[in-house]
């Protein structure tokens, strides 16, 4: 990239932001080529070519779900992309839609964001809660989605986000957990008043309090296909419940500070998921209802967990401190000088001996800037998405063979390092992220200029709503804006009609009783509407109008005064010079307004006294 050719002036309009590169990644080649390739497990491994380190081999990339037996593949080393909202905030809870076109975020302004699966730019955002968003779930049918937020509300999302039900699941204490039962008909909730509760999905009718916790209840989860829950809580315990009876189970110790996550294993429900506060993860085998691995790597501690949707070894963590570490069950990865520890299984007494120690497969150091609140892996398993604190929503993919740049980046050995080793530049960083910023930006104005009202045009000028008439069109305005009335020397009213039986003859004598009842209002004073006095009636006769009763602003008996005009009234109008009205009275010229000053004039008027020297 040319950093100092940011901007390119050879159009029209001026100064013009290049759009960089956006990355997109396009699956449909790699599916394509494993369904007319794949074959019967039993039959052997499939036909197509090994991948090696070589870039001649990106397009024999498969997709996850054609490796079972080599989960290291689907490792997601590579920063895709960073999605920021133009009003950040914090990022708590990012969940694929179901078909994986698309990204949904949760944010603490109770916000839900899409952004595309592919391109992952900004879609479109709504108002979903008024307060902040605390966690959200699909359905397993794909139809429903339920979200929950700090003030206990639970409401219903159709798949176009019609919200067609809200229902207060927890009296004003935040829902930290939400999960769905296997056959979608009832759903169970876990919150900061210590209680677990089962709801009806189809009546949204609490049915059963489970309570048992002396802490807040922090995470929720029902086995994929059993009547089982998991809970974690702030007591340190992770509970196992009976969701027909809302009895206790079995409690599992271990922990040592809070849990954050508890997550049963989605394919074959098998092993068990936790972490907390304490730095630690634990995998239980739900067979020996005991810890058989405990995963260690994280310096701080870890916020939040996920598993692979296709490979039940692989599970990604994320810390209090913005790592992202992924970890492979089958392989310890010990560092160097630290002893090596044995699986439970494959040890005399499986019962009572240690877990296995396991260490990351892969660190991501500075996947975030503050705590990863959130993360899930698309339905295919290549790209895994990450939501944090520094309120910017990340993609990760898995690298391309022959590509190791990724692995000396910013994300992985810090800003500092990855400028010492030239795979990053503070400066084209800070012009990447301009970039970033202002095409969101651009993209959120474009998608949501569908959402505006249109601008209604008016008949007659100042008045909203009914459109405007051609002959005012003063070549200034654009769109709806509203055009301001004329001048009041520039038109007048027509005179009135006058009676069937033509105008009545005049009694000075009366109309004098009358002005001297004072049940006759005076007329105008000189000069309203523009005009001058009205004349007098065809047979009005001043030789009979009594001495000293002319009405206040008539001329002497005889005189009538000539009109006034038009520049002793414009400069008799505060605001307006010789020049804003032209023509005489009756005309139809209106008030012009003077061009606004140029914004690009003045910037480079600012450039050449040494201010903003890189072009923005």
């Amino acid at each position: 990239m040319d950093y100092q050719n940011v901007h390119d002036r050879n159009f029209e309009g001026g100064y013009r932001r290049q759009t960089g590169k956006r990355a997109v990644t396009d699956y449909g080649s790699s599916m394509v080529q494993w369904m007319r390739n794949r074959q019967p497990r039993y039959k052997g491994t499939s036909k197509i070519e090994m991948e090696r380190p070589s870039p001649s081999y990106i397009a024999d990339m498969l997709p996850p779900i054609a490796k079972p037996h080599n989960p290291v593949d689907a490792i997601p080393a590579k920063h895709l992309h960073s999605s920021l909202n133009k009003a950040r905030h914090a990022v708590n809870v990012v969940k694929w839609t179901p078909e994986g076109r698309r990204l949904l975020t949760g944010s603490y302004s109770g916000e839900f964001t899409l952004w595309n699966g592919t391109a992952f730019n900004f879609e479109t955002i709504m108002q979903a809660h008024d307060v902040a968003i605390r966690t959200a779930v699909y359905s397993h049918n794909e139809d429903w989605l339920i979200s929950a937020c700090n003030d206990g509300v639970i409401k219903y999302w159709q798949p176009n986000f019609n919200n067609v039900k809200a229902i207060q699941g927890h009296d004003n204490n935040p829902i930290r957990g939400m999960a769905f039962s296997p056959n979608d008909t009832k759903f169970v909730t876990a919150s900061d008043d210590a209680t677990l509760k089962i709801f009806d999905f189809a009546g949204g009718v609490e049915e059963s309090t489970l309570t048992g916790h002396n802490w807040d209840a922090k995470s929720v989860d029902w086995h994929p296909s059993k009547g089982l829950l998991v809970s974690g809580s702030k007591d340190h315990q992770v509970k196992l419940w009976d969701p027909r009876t809302g009895r206790c189970l079995t409690t599992l110790h271990g922990h040592k500070n809070t849990l954050t996550r508890t997550l049963f294993e989605p394919l074959r429900g098998q092993l068990l998921a936790t972490c907390g506060r304490d730095s630690v993860a634990r995998i239980f085998d739900l067979r020996m209802m005991r810890d058989i691995c405990l995963i260690r790597g994280h310096e701080k501690e870890i916020s939040t967990l996920t598993w692979h949707p296709f490979h039940t070894c692989l599970l990604s963590t994320g810390g209090n401190d913005g790592s992202i570490f992924h970890y492979l069950l089958n392989e310890p990865n010990t560092p160097p000088n630290t002893s090596t520890s044995i699986p439970p299984y494959d040890s005399a007494d499986p019962a009572n001996a240690p877990a296995q120690t396991v260490y990351p497969a892969h660190r991501v150091q500075h996947a975030h800037d503050a705590p990863v609140w959130s993360l899930d892996w698309h339905p295919l398993g290549h790209i895994l998405a990450s939501g944090s604190n520094d309120r910017v929503t990340r993609f990760w993919t898995r690298a391309r063979p022959g590509e190791t740049d990724c692995f000396n980046d910013r994300w992985h050995i810090g800003e500092a390092a990855a400028e010492s080793q030239g795979t990053w530049h503070k400066r084209a960083g800070g012009f990447s992220n301009r970039d970033e910023e202002e095409q969101e930006m651009e993209d959120e104005a474009n998608g949501l200029i569908d959402q505006t009202m249109p601008s209604k045009q008016s008949i007659l000028p100042g008045l909203p709503g009914l459109a405007q008439s051609s002959s005012l069109n003063d070549g200034t305005s654009v769109g709806g804006a509203q055009k301001p009335l004329p001048p009041s020397g520039d038109f007048s009213f027509p005179p009135p009609m006058p009676p069937a039986g033509g105008i009545p003859a005049f009694d000075p004598e009366k109309f004098a009783e009358l002005l001297a009842s004072g049940q006759l209002p005076p007329p105008p004073p000189l000069g309203a509407h523009g005009q001058g006095p009205p004349p007098p009636p065809p047979n009005f006769d001043f030789s009979k109008f009594p001495q000293g009763m002319i009405p206040p602003g008539f001329p002497p008996l005889g005189v009538i005064p000539p009109p006034i005009p038009p520049s002793a009234l414009v400069n008799g109008l505060p605001g307006l010079g010789p020049g804003d009205i032209s023509g005489g009275v009756g005309g139809g010229s209106i008030r012009r307004r003077g061009p606004l000053p140029s914004q690009q004039e003045s910037l480079r008027e600012e450039q050449k006294r040494g201010k903003y020297r890189p072009v923005r």
